[in-house]
């Protein structure tokens, strides 16, 4: 679905990313994690052509993959509807209209359909962002920190809709400083390090790597990269 092949990334004398790579199949949710600085707002900026690597190669264009920043970049004075059908134009959706009735519809927006951006909710803001990700239909999805500043209604809201993509095929990769976020909704983790790709496999699997009796997923992966040196 998306293969990003050993992509390197220098900002100055520091080292971003160091021949990382990462293959994602249809229908697989997988959470980029690691300390601050690890690199994986680069990662993903890479992924969704929104930066561009020193090296590697990333196998879909970024006109093929949904992207939905950290921060995101609504048009609070206009409504819901009005910034889909802004970012449906950008994205030179075929049936404009057709595209935001069926976000509407998806994301559950449709009664908040005419109301302006700024007066809505942390949580449905977040659900207007992920929504013009998904505007072009593309088989796979990128997030940075979705769940930043959202209730925990609101990060369940999210996540029963991601789960949904996820079971009707997409491929989303997303990064999360919520370990425990990680270790419930993704099928594969990627740790990050200073740049680097230290661990790939599912959660289960890094606590056995560990080898700790006793420890959750967050104390494993602490004592995981305790032991790597970071």
């Amino acid at each position: 679905m998306i293969e990003a092949s050993a992509l390197s990334k220098r900002f100055g004398a520091r080292r971003a990313l160091r021949e990382v790579s990462l293959t994602v199949h249809a229908g697989e949710l997988v959470a980029i994690i690691g300390p601050n600085g690890a690199g994986k707002t680069t990662l993903l900026s890479i992924l969704a052509g929104e930066a561009r690597a020193d090296s590697g190669g990333v196998s879909r264009p970024p006109e093929e993959i949904g992207w939905v920043p950290q921060q995101a970049a609504l048009y609070g004075r206009l409504t819901v509807a009005e910034n889909l059908r802004l970012f449906a134009r950008l994205e030179r959706c075929d049936d404009v209209a057709a595209a935001v009735e069926r976000m509407l519809a998806q994301t559950g927006l449709a009664e908040r359909a005419g109301d302006r951006v700024e007066t809505l909710s942390g949580g449905n803001r977040q659900r207007v962002n992920v929504a013009i990700g998904l505007l072009s239909e593309p088989e796979a999805l990128l997030l940075d920190e979705p769940s930043t500043a959202l209730d925990p209604g609101q990060r369940e809201r999210l996540w029963e809709f991601l789960r949904g993509r996820v079971d009707g095929g997409t491929a989303i990769v997303y990064s999360t400083h919520n370990v425990q976020e990680a270790e419930r909704h993704a099928h594969r983790v990627l740790v990050l390090a200073d740049g680097e790709a230290v661990y790939t496999g599912s959660p289960r699997e890094l606590e056995q790597t560990v080898g700790a009796s006793g420890l959750d997923f967050e104390a494993a992966f602490v004592e995981f990269l305790r032991r790597r040196g970071h």
